[in-house]
């Protein structure tokens, strides 16, 4: 039998979690990961030399390898604050910008880095442009730039994602329309709602193809709601504004976590985005026609409250297994 497909799409430091669990398995994974990243190290880097932002890319490379641990400290190095130019960088973010400009697309590196880093599955950028993302508030403000989002004050109707160099629509990276639709299971997240999920989502063509595709659709819901972003959410909130932003029911399960944090663990110096944990409203999710599995997908370290990976990974799996039997 051909391995199960499984496609996680998401950036930032939530689809890590999960790829550095489900890569050990034996399936066919695909990580579609989103470049509206513009601020930090990734911001600096797609303004001097024109590539997409390489930051969540490099954590899911990593977080797909296995190699051994010294390697990916090498990677994951991070210049010193008073090293001039290269202050703030990691090695690996400047690794990707070159391999990109001496391969032609960030795409390119992308697969050329994962064979030599060994990568157990498939990375692919969700385009291979630098995108800019834009948010349209409730008040009727509009905000440019995915670092500056969190610091309006307001509720977010919607994003919209368009390519920095030209204002155009974006088209995805070649095989990621592909890997959607011929996919047994998607996984969206875990990660910020509007930064880090939606991003990708409103490129037309993964947009379309995640209506078109037959595979079994899951969110992974936030734990916790982020300032700026999902203030007072609920996770019926969270799945509400996915179907509207496709203005489809299309997610099918939800994942939520139904362990209590402590308040101990909910740092706002050392994680200043999280707030509150997301408030449960199952009655909203089951108006939003999604099937909802709640479990401990708890885990709590470094003073914060993170997803579970292998907790995550089995739940995906165990639904994975079920759809295709």
């Amino acid at each position: 039998m051909k391995p199960r497909k499984i496609v996680v799409i998401g950036g930032g430091t939530g689809i890590p979690v999960i790829l550095s669990s489900l890569r050990k398995e034996d399936i066919d994974l695909t990580a579609i990961v989103t470049v509206a990243d513009d601020g930090g190290s990734s911001g600096k880097l797609r303004s001097a030399i024109d590539v997409p932002p390489p930051g969540d890319l490099r954590n899911v490379l990593l977080a797909m390898s296995d190699m051994p641990q010294f390697y990916s400290d090498v990677f994951q190095y991070r210049f010193a604050e008073n090293d001039g130019v290269l202050a703030g960088h990691p090695l690996g973010n400047l690794i990707i910008a070159g391999i990109s400009e001496m391969r032609g697309s960030t795409y390119n590196a992308i697969q050329w880095l994962a064979q030599f880093f060994h990568v157990r599955g498939h990375i692919y950028p969700a385009a291979d442009s630098a995108l800019t993302l834009k948010a349209f508030f409730q008040d009727g403000s509009v905000v440019e730039g995915e670092s500056h989002i969190a610091d309006h004050t307001g509720l977010i109707d919607h994003v919209e994602v368009t390519e920095t160099a030209t204002d155009a629509f974006p088209r995805a990276s070649k095989k990621v329309v592909e890997a959607i639709l011929t996919a047994d299971t998607i996984v969206l997240g875990p990660g910020s709602l509007f930064t880090s999920i939606l991003p990708n989502l409103m490129i037309p063509e993964i947009g379309d193809a995640l209506l078109d595709t037959q595979a079994q659709v899951i969110y992974v819901c936030n734990i916790m709601t982020q300032r700026g972003e999902t203030e007072h959410f609920t996770d019926a909130d969270h799945v509400r504004a996915l179907h509207r932003h496709l203005a489809t029911r299309f997610i099918d399960t939800v994942l939520v976590n139904s362990t209590p944090v402590p308040p101990e663990y909910m740092n706002s110096n050392k994680f200043d985005e999280y707030l509150v944990q997301v408030g449960h409203d199952y009655a909203g999710l089951e108006s939003e026609g999604v099937k909802v599995i709640s479990s401990d997908f708890l885990k709590l370290r470094d003073g914060g409250a993170f997803h579970n990976g292998e907790a995550v990974s089995e739940e995906i799996l165990r639904i994975s297994e079920y759809r295709n039997s």
